[in-house]
């Protein structure tokens, strides 16, 4: 979790990822459960609507102030939610940042690789996001100043970076997120992150794709919700359509 800007930490260029599986020949090991895709969790949300209509672009609105607004907005969210998990996330329980069969390096700004532990990676990103959207010249806030000619490419870092603290989130500590009843929460939140990079083709569908099994299950259309059945007279039979108007969420 971030507590300060921390502008000066030299960590905070770029990231890869590697997968853990080599290409020794063997049978990789059995896929590990995912908790997270059992319909008992997935069915827990906070809202209820189509997250589609709230990332949509307002006619009256500039996309890169739409673009600032938001990634501001899920850069706190998503901290926030870190946060509530954060003291399990540690360099012993957590030696690398993983997700899925992905280790996701850092790198810095003099090309150096470094593998540390996800708290370390978390930090990195916190801090770096938190610099690059409080700074006047990549997110302006003063009425009349233009956006940089680079804005594009910053917020598609963000965002890459973001995406992979919540499949960290999804992968190491949803069982513990689930004891503190807030997987509605995350669920909602990692929806909504992805239906806004998916519209705006913020995030690369190769970077995501680890956790598309969860994405097509949260980012499903919201089914309409039946409409009531009239009631019927005393003697008239029950109607089929009037059975059995239970939508789960």
């Amino acid at each position: 979790m971030v507590t300060s800007d921390n502008r000066g930490s030299p960590l905070h260029n770029k990231a890869v990822t590697k997968s853990k599986t080599k290409p020794n020949g063997k049978k990789p090991p059995a896929e590990e459960k995912k908790q997270y895709l059992e319909a008992e969790f997935t069915k827990v949300r906070v809202v209820d609507f189509d997250l589609k209509e709230l990332v949509l672009l307002p006619r009256e609105i500039d996309l890169n102030e739409w673009l600032a607004s938001n990634t501001t907005t899920f850069f706190n969210l998503i901290n926030l939610q870190y946060s509530t998990i954060s003291e399990f996330c540690t360099g012993d329980t957590c030696q690398a940042m993983t997700a899925c069969n992905t280790i996701y390096y850092w790198y810095d700004e003099r090309g150096k690789k470094t593998k540390c532990t996800a708290p370390q990676y978390v930090d990195f990103v916190m801090s770096l996001v938190q610099k690059l959207v409080t700074e006047e010249e990549n997110f302006p806030t003063k009425y009349g100043k233009e956006f940089p000619n680079s804005f594009d490419s910053l917020v598609k870092k963000i965002c890459r970076y973001l995406f992979h603290v919540l499949a960290h989130l999804y992968w190491a500590h949803f069982k513990e997120t689930v004891a503190l009843d807030l997987q509605g929460h995350l669920n909602t939140l990692y929806a909504h992150f992805i239906v806004f990079v998916r519209e705006f083709n913020l995030v690369d569908p190769k970077e995501t794709c680890i956790m598309d099994d969860l994405s097509e299950i949260l980012c499903a259309p919201v089914p309409p919700t039946p409409a009531p059945a009239a009631p019927s007279s005393p003697n008239s039979a029950p109607s089929p359509s009037s059975h059995n108007h239970v939508t789960e969420r």
